[in-house]
């Protein structure tokens, strides 16, 4: 399954309003998992069997509920059994389709 989530911490920003320390602490424990995975501006997708990637998930928000009394998650799943390395075929299939 490929999962896309996104935590926000609420009231955990630094003096500008950054709350980039929190999230990287959820990313953390993303990368730490050995999971195939990536970040960007707004969201980490993982790539796993459906309990590693919601293990990691409630990990990430646990990491971040350590530093701020509330959590807001965002979850999408595209749960496709019998298919892996999605993270990166999904894309190379539309850079295909992009090139034809």
């Amino acid at each position: 399954m490929l999962v896309a989530f996104s935590i926000s911490p609420s009231g955990a920003a630094d003096e500008s309003g950054s709350v980039s320390e929190a999230v990287a602490a959820a990313v953390r424990v993303v990368r730490e998992s050995g999971l195939p995975n990536e970040t960007n501006a707004m969201f980490t997708n993982i790539e796993g069997e459906w309990d590693e990637v919601m293990d990691v998930v409630k990990r990430a928000v646990d990491a971040v509920a350590a530093v701020s009394p509330r959590v807001g998650l965002v979850l999408k799943a595209d749960i496709r059994p019998g298919y892996t390395g999605q993270l990166t075929a999904k894309v190379e299939r539309v850079e295909r389709a992009l090139e034809a």
